[in-house]
């Protein structure tokens, strides 16, 4: 019996050491969970602490600052302020130019027109370029991906993150070589050339127009070559409503006929002089037309395809001769086998040619832009109707 009151004595001593220890320890973790807590707690009052005497410091440095000022304007009663950056002005010596003017491109999203656009941007950097596209819907094919890819609109430095990873956003910037796109200087806007209101709207304030409009892929309708669902449709609905090469082209030469005279009669309103003939303007019309022999003819419902490119042609010199103009019939395009930048050549007496000679005649669409814009300037060029190519091919 005294063994076993021994024993009991002995456990209950080993059982108080043992709860006296986890108390310890205890109450010793819970001073140092406090003793972190009060640190961190310091460290976020310092912290908050040194923003405030930063954010004061920064509004005494501006107070200072503006009492200086202050004392400036007192004390100097011609202080200015700095004026804004005046725009460029050029001396006008009378000959054409494309500065600070805008041009309308008529069929911006077709392969030639596209590369007006880019032309007109990259090398006239003080030129409103005002694109004008035919969009038929969100089923056709056209849109504005030719024009955009074109321009340089889609240049630049993008990244994707893969879809399981963590990092699934997208991100796209422009680079400094796209400065020189000059891509703040494009317009694009909706038009269809056989309604009169739209296109009086569109040419009510430009200065020249390119038109590389046209209903024919080579010397085909566009509804047959290319299978267009919405321009057949528009051929089948409405076969009387008009066609682009005539009732088009009268549209836009009547909105910019009176929107030229319009500018005139408010300029002599407002005590200004009326546009002289040495006036530094551009030729207010190229029209991009085809060369007689570039394709053989093709018959459609409204008119063969060659008697619809020769009438559009007497329309804009014979209907509109206040328009100051120059015909350009471009030969047959070729980018497969004919280079770009070669030496332009023009033909003012294509008729009394050798046929044969006349449909070798070739021209990269490159340089057919480049002709085409640098014709607005060219005054040797006014009034006349050149063919243009810059190479021969085959026999």
């Amino acid at each position: 019996m005294r063994l076993s009151t021994a024993v009991c004595f002995i456990l209950v001593q080993q059982f108080c050491a043992v709860n006296s220890f986890v108390s310890t320890s205890s109450v010793t973790t819970q001073r140092q969970i406090s003793t972190t807590g009060l640190f961190l707690a310091n460290d976020e009052e310092e912290e908050v602490e040194r923003l405030r005497k930063q954010a004061e410091a920064i509004r005494e440095e501006a107070r200072r600052l503006e009492e200086s000022l202050a004392d400036v304007r007192a004390t100097n009663p011609t202080y200015k302020a700095p004026p804004a950056p005046e725009p460029t002005v050029y001396e006008d010596d009378g000959t054409l130019t494309l500065r600070n003017k805008k041009v309308l491109v008529v069929g911006a999203n077709g392969r030639l027109g596209s590369m007006v656009c880019r032309y007109l941007l990259r090398n006239n950097p003080n030129t409103k370029v005002l694109a004008a596209v035919h969009y038929v819907g969100d089923s056709s094919s056209r849109g504005y991906g030719r024009l955009s890819y074109e321009v340089g609109a889609e240049d630049g430095v993008g990244t994707i993150g893969a879809a399981w990873s963590e990092d699934r956003n997208a991100s796209f910037m422009y680079t400094d070589e796209m400065k020189d796109y000059n891509l703040q200087n494009l317009r694009v806007i909706d038009v269809e050339l056989l309604d009169p209101v739209q296109c009086m709207t569109l040419t009510e304030d430009v200065d020249s127009v390119i038109w590389c409009a046209t209903d024919f892929n080579g010397n085909k309708p566009r509804a047959v070559s290319g299978l267009n669902i919405a321009f057949l449709f528009r051929a089948v609905a409405a076969p009387t409503k008009g066609r682009v090469e005539i009732e088009g082209l009268q549209n836009i030469l009547g909105g910019l006929k009176n929107g030229k005279q319009n500018k005139r009669w408010n300029m002599e309103r407002e005590g200004g002089q009326s546009v002289s003939p040495k006036s530094n303007n551009p030729i207010s019309f190229v029209l991009v037309s085809t060369a007689e022999d570039a394709f053989d003819d093709f018959t459609t419902p409204l008119g063969d395809f060659k008697a619809l490119k020769r009438d559009g042609e007497r329309i804009l010199r014979e209907d509109f001769p206040s328009v100051s103009h120059c015909i350009l019939q471009m030969a047959r395009y070729d980018e497969n086998f004919v280079d770009e930048d070669l030496d332009i050549q023009f033909d003012e007496n294509a008729a009394t040619d050798d046929g044969v000679e006349k449909r070798r005649r070739r021209i990269n669409r490159r340089d057919a832009a480049r002709i085409a814009v640098e014709a607005l300037t060219d005054e040797n060029l006014l009034g006349k109707k050149v063919e243009v190519y810059t190479a021969l091919r085959g026999r």
